[in-house]
């Protein structure tokens, strides 16, 4: 292998020299944008970890109301507000109501001040990400009950074999493990709750199911659930019951696929 000749040293740090001022003043632009955005996202995903970490998906979702709005719509109501950071972070931490209807909202108070700037800024990222929010699917089943009338429900309440649903069965079991202790077994009400088949009956909606057992009611004993159940299991939940006060499932153990 021949030497190198240091005498070609000069010539190739010339070389890079003209190439370096060959180069757009603002070449390196591209990069530091880059890595601004790269810590940004960093920062956005440690909003979202906390925010899946914490409760707050029991009561929101990304592109459509549930118990509360959705982030995307937070995120457009604040984002060109400047002190948006500091008066959502309080309202996670305080809790309360007023802002998007009458239920409260609930409070966080072991979130400190980093976590609950984190998860704002998350939020306030969110708007216009996603385009156009998920359409739901809104589908009916028409059920006749034992007089011959029918009734049409939002939900499959049977499988093809003439099973409850699993969703349903899954709302019995959950249903009967902890919220009998007030609303009574096989949802018949008792001396501590209602009858919750007559607060269905009477108008009581799905999304008024989920938002009062998520947020639940203070000042009448009723504990909230968020954090404990899932919406998709107290969505469960509502089915079950639903289906006991139309009367199309009767008390007991629900009559389910064999799995």
């Amino acid at each position: 292998m021949p030497p190198v000749r240091r005498d070609r040293w000069p010539c190739l740090r010339l070389a890079t020299l003209l190439i370096l001022a060959a180069l757009p003043v603002g070449a390196g632009a591209p990069r530091a944008r880059a890595a601004a955005a790269g810590a940004q996202a960093a920062q956005q995903s440690a909003g979202e970890k906390l925010a899946r970490a914490s409760d707050c998906f029991s009561c929101h979702t990304l592109d459509h109301p549930l118990v509360g709005p959705p982030f995307e719509a937070i995120a457009a109501r604040y984002k060109r507000q400047p002190d948006a950071l500091a008066r959502l972070a309080e309202k996670i931490k305080a809790g309360g109501s007023g802002n998007w209807g009458d239920v409260a909202m609930t409070p966080h108070p072991d979130l400190d001040e980093t976590q609950l700037a984190d998860i704002v800024r998350w939020v306030l990222s969110l708007q216009g990400l996603r385009g156009q929010p998920e359409a739901l699917a809104h589908k009916s089943f028409e059920y006749t009950l034992k007089d011959g009338s029918k009734v049409t429900l939002e939900f499959p309440l049977r499988d093809h074999g003439g099973h409850v649903s699993s969703d349903v069965f899954s709302g019995w079991e959950q249903f009967n493990s902890y919220c009998f202790r007030c609303h009574g077994e096989d949802a018949t009400g008792s001396a501590y709750a209602p009858d919750l088949r007559h607060s269905l009956t009477a108008g009581m909606t799905r999304q008024q199911f989920i938002a009062i057992s998520m947020a639940g009611r203070a000042a009448k004993g009723m504990p909230s659930w968020a954090g404990f159940f899932t919406p998709q299991e107290i969505t469960q939940i509502y089915e079950y019951v639903k289906g006991r006060s139309v009367g199309l499932i009767p008390a007991g153990r629900p009559d389910a696929a064999a799995g």
